[in-house]
């Protein structure tokens, strides 16, 4: 059993589209960031930078005491490892896969994570962030759109890349970015999209929302 210590964020998803995808028993336990409750002593056992998502695994690989992890990508490995899915064997195609996870944590989540902030949540709109921000989210978009052209996904098969990628594309119009610029990207998320374990997984944010 994977506890999952979630809240309906672009990172959250990525979790829960893999432990779909994946088959695996999992269990959601709330922290709602609204109230806070990622400050809590429990939560910050397992997730000491106070953000979700974060796993407890009750059944590691090797038998032992249960393996917390926190932070989106290093459990999309965990997980990819742990279960031999979504990962390849072969030591380029494996390299190229985790290039492309690392670029979603180290820049699309961050900038368009930084783009929603000044776009949505900031008290203060300040033009020139909004400004900076949107531009690199659209920079990134045609890094991505390039990739996928003659691509059905990032590399390969279906990965925990394209897993990685796919939650922050689904805010594309707060984000002010239009996919109809983006053609390989705009088919790659329809074909996501329309991924059964996609839909089931941001049902579990609907029901989470209420």
């Amino acid at each position: 059993m994977i506890e999952l210590y979630y809240w309906s964020t672009p990172n959250g998803h990525k979790i829960t589209i893999f432990l779909e995808e994946a088959g695996l028993d999992y269990k959601i336990i709330p922290v709602n960031i609204g109230a806070g409750d990622q400050f809590k002593p429990d939560f910050l056992r397992v997730s000491p930078n106070n953000k979700i998502p974060a796993i407890l695994d009750n059944a590691p690989q090797d038998s032992g005491e249960a393996v917390s992890v926190f932070e989106s990508g290093a459990i999309l490995l965990y997980l990819a490892e742990k279960t031999g899915k979504f990962l390849p064997d072969n030591l380029r195609d494996r390299i190229i896969v985790t290039e492309w996870l690392f670029w979603q944590v180290g820049g699309l989540g961050p900038m368009a994570g930084q783009n929603h902030h000044f776009n949505k949540y900031a008290p203060e709109k300040i033009d020139y962030a909004i400004n900076r921000y949107v531009t690199e989210t659209k920079r990134l978009y045609g890094v991505i759109d390039k990739q996928l052209e003659g691509r059905e996904y990032l590399h390969g098969n279906y990965s925990i890349a394209d897993m990685a990628c796919y939650p922050w594309i689904v805010p594309h119009q707060m984000q002010q970015q239009n996919l109809e610029e983006f053609p390989n990207l705009k088919r790659w998320f329809k074909t996501i999209a329309a991924r059964p374990a996609v839909i089931k997984a941001y049902s579990k944010a609907d029901e989470l929302k209420g």
